[in-house]
């Protein structure tokens, strides 16, 4: 088989492009949808990018393959989705890594039926908590983060970081899976439930009347795990926005109202409305969320808003309230670079544009640019490693095809002789990187290549 010049294959890492997936007798669930997507991109690429192909047969099934736990509860779908190498279920990575699927649903009853089993599932992990992040499938299993965590830790959750999004991504999930198929069965009193728990819980992290009841800390040298002033986080001034204790990396916040997050709590406000107007037929309901997301916008405009002193108007990454602000991205979503693809602002907005040119530059201190390739990361894994997230993000967001084909290449010559996404790599060494097995990156890869061949196929190969 013929393999460009420069590649990976190229320099004897290897020399096929034998699949990387689990025999299919080991699969934990298989589409035939999710199958013939892969086909036809493969066969797509055979001769033009057949790297590309293998990447795309490797990553795009990896949630599918090795991540979900479909059964039906009680009647009703139930799907617990890990992260990879992680036994615990996310409500951010679960909702993102089935997220591509959605538009393949029409064709595929049984896998309609695991994201309503997604949503399902997510209902009851709100509802146990709406403040955690990560829960266990055993509502009995303690956490091993209970020896070090000072916070109100309930058997059935791996962990409680309170991240806005969250709550958001399962909105998110919702309101797709609903368009696309019409089906309202997820969505039965429990599951308003969870939408009142949610509203509430934005509403107690505004901090009008008080602190509210969330505190964390942990014991760890780990700064990034660490939540100061008794576990409030420092002081916000009670603006309108929505205090989120930790970012969606799982690293606290520096300034608690964290503008990426509130801009996706805006948009999903807006879908809870919809869905609770329509769906549940309640107005009082629906008009909270309406107000609470306007709210919010509203003190978006105000607060938000920055001056750099060479770039001009951008988008702080953080904010108090009070005058100071964060300038900086991270690559997980939401990020400032994530807004257009959250449907959070046009990507032909000045001001986005104008953030965008910054997040992409030296001016943000967690973009960066050596030998393998440069990309945003984050404290999380500390400098000089990029993560793929963000080179995807950035190709979803960018209007020019030149960049598009350069984030393609990035991409496909980072891997590091694996044929999967990693959470990071080194801007010097591909082959340096973290997390072999991390479902959200293998997904969102996935997205953006089956997006690229069904509109334009010619940036595939490059």
């Amino acid at each position: 088989m013929a393999v460009k010049p420069g590649s990976l294959f190229a320099q004897g890492a290897v020399n096929t492009f034998e699949s990387k997936r689990p025999p299919l007798a080991e699969r934990h669930f298989t589409s035939a949808a999710v199958e013939e997507m892969i086909k036809k991109v493969k066969d797509g690429l055979a001769t033009s990018n057949p790297e590309m192909g293998w990447l795309f047969e490797n990553c795009f099934p990896n949630t599918l393959d090795t991540t979900v736990d479909h059964s039906t509860v009680n009647g009703r779908p139930d799907t617990y989705v890990i992260t990879g190498d992680i036994d615990a279920m996310w409500l951010r990575d679960s909702s993102a890594q089935v997220w591509p699927y959605l538009s393949l649903m029409k064709n595929d009853k049984p896998l309609q039926q695991l994201i309503a089993g997604v949503i399902n599932r997510q209902t009851k992990c709100i509802l146990l908590d709406p403040y955690a992040n990560a829960f266990y499938k055993d509502g009995k299993k303690e956490s091993k983060w209970k020896k070090t965590d000072i916070t109100d830790m309930k058997p059935g959750i791996h962990e409680r970081k309170w991240e806005i999004d969250s709550l958001c991504y399962p909105i998110r999930l919702a309101y797709h899976y609903w368009k696309e198929t019409g089906d309202t069965a997820p969505f039965d009193a429990n599951w308003k439930q969870a939408i009142k728990l949610t509203v509430q819980t934005f509403k107690e992290q505004q901090r009008k009347d008080g602190l509210g009841p969330y505190t964390f800390q942990r014991e760890t040298a780990w700064a990034t795990d660490g939540v100061p002033i008794s576990g409030y986080g420092y002081p916000v001034k009670p603006v309108g926005l929505i205090a989120s204790i930790f970012r969606p990396s799982d690293d606290a916040t520096v300034f608690s109202f964290l503008i990426p997050s509130n801009y996706f709590a805006v948009v999903s406000l807006k879908q809870a409305a919809e869905m609770v107007s329509k769906i549940s037929k309640d107005a009082a309901l629906a008009n909270e969320c309406s107000s609470l997301s306007i709210e919010v916008s509203n003190a978006l405009k105000k607060y938000a808003e920055v001056v750099h002193p060479t770039i001009g108007k951008v988008l702080a990454f953080e904010v108090n309230g009070y005058g100071s602000h964060l300038i900086m991205d991270d690559a997980n979503i939401p990020s400032l670079l994530s807004l257009p693809y959250l449907g959070a602002m046009d990507v032909k907005d000045p001001l986005y544009q104008n953030t965008r040119r910054l997040l992409l530059s030296l001016e943000n201190p967690f973009f960066f640019k050596g030998k393998a390739g440069e990309g945003i990361g984050g404290p999380h894994c500390g400098l000089d490693m990029i993560w793929p997230m963000s080179i995807v993000m950035r190709a979803k967001t960018s209007q020019d095809v030149n960049e598009i084909k350069a984030c393609l290449k990035m991409l496909q010559t980072t891997h590091g002789g694996t044929g999967f996404m990693h959470e990071s790599f080194h801007k010097n060494d591909a082959g340096n990187f973290t997390r072999k097995w991390f479902a959200w990156a293998n997904t969102i890869f996935g997205e953006l290549i089956m997006n690229l061949y069904l509109t334009k196929p010619h940036l595939l190969k490059i």
